[in-house]
């Protein structure tokens, strides 16, 4: 198995949505993504790692969340996107959150690293 194939990227991001809902999504995502990573989300706020990590750490846990439609794209040689739909919702919300996910990973020693997340609404 690669670590850049359809079912390794799926785990990372289980792993990822597993870690918002425990609450330490902070941590996860801090050692998960290179040092000039971004996330571009929703709400159209673009942060960096360390932002990511910050806000993550202050940030209500998901109670569930469902991922579909997963597939990859290459990028070359040591790049792939991982492109699927989630669907999660937190305790309250009167609306599960739903979006277009497309995560861009980079090889580096072997690993996988987060480079380019980004979020599209089908909620809206």
């Amino acid at each position: 198995m690669s670590p850049l194939d359809l079912d390794a990227l799926l785990e990372l991001e289980h792993s990822g949505w597993r870690a918002l809902c425990g609450s330490t999504g902070g941590a996860f995502y801090g050692e998960l993504m290179l040092p000039d990573a971004l996330m571009v989300l929703v709400n159209g706020m673009v942060l960096d790692r360390d932002s990511v990590a910050a806000s993550l750490d202050d940030a209500p846990p998901w109670d569930a969340y469902q991922l579909s439609e997963p597939r990859v794209v290459g990028l070359g040689t040591h790049s792939a996107a991982l492109l699927y739909c989630a669907r999660a919702r937190r305790d309250g919300d009167a609306e599960p959150f739903s979006a277009l996910m497309s995560s861009s990973y980079r090889l580096v020693d072997g690993r996988a690293r987060l480079a380019l997340y980004q979020q599209t609404t089908i909620t809206h």
